[in-house]
């Protein structure tokens, strides 16, 4: 029950949207989370770009306005993750587990490719979300998203 604890809170996110063609994409944004259902859950909101910051126009693919929940099944040993994506209405369904000090999430996506959301180098004031996708079964992946966090109240790497 303890396996998202340490995200349990408010935090500021540097995103990295990676294009098929090798350019990057930077962006900024939040995510917040927090234990629901009396604990029973963990649910987190998504907002990119942050609360704020200019929307003009229709909003884009690097949007994401969405929450997760996430409810740990105690049989399985494993939390089943729902991702819904209010700006898109893309939902992802994925299992997670730890794998060794990170948090691994599987699934697959609407076009059967298949998805992997990895939280790594988690800390009291940071992680690393890095999100993957695989379309030959799992032989070769790609790095779709990253979101680099700092928990709000803290100051930036090198300032």
């Amino acid at each position: 029950m303890t396996l998202y604890s340490p995200l349990l809170g408010s935090w500021d996110l540097d995103v990295i949207d990676h294009n098929p063609d090798g350019s990057r994409q930077p962006g900024k944004g939040e995510v917040h989370f927090a234990w629901v259902l009396e604990g029973r859950a963990i649910q987190d909101v998504w907002i990119v770009p942050p609360r704020g910051a200019e929307r003009p126009g229709v909003p884009g693919p690097r949007n994401r306005y969405g929450t997760t929940l996430r409810i740990y099944d105690p049989r399985a040993d494993v939390w089943h993750v729902n991702w819904f994506n209010a700006v898109t209405g893309r939902t992802n369904t994925l299992i997670g587990r730890r794998r060794g000090d990170q948090i691994l999430q599987e699934g697959t996506d609407a076009d059967g490719s298949l998805i992997r959301w990895t939280f790594s180098a988690i800390t009291a004031e940071s992680f690393h979300w890095r999100g993957e996708v695989s379309s030959d079964r799992g032989m070769t992946w790609c790095t779709a998203t990253e979101f680099l966090a700092r928990r709000m109240g803290t100051s930036p790497a090198g300032s």
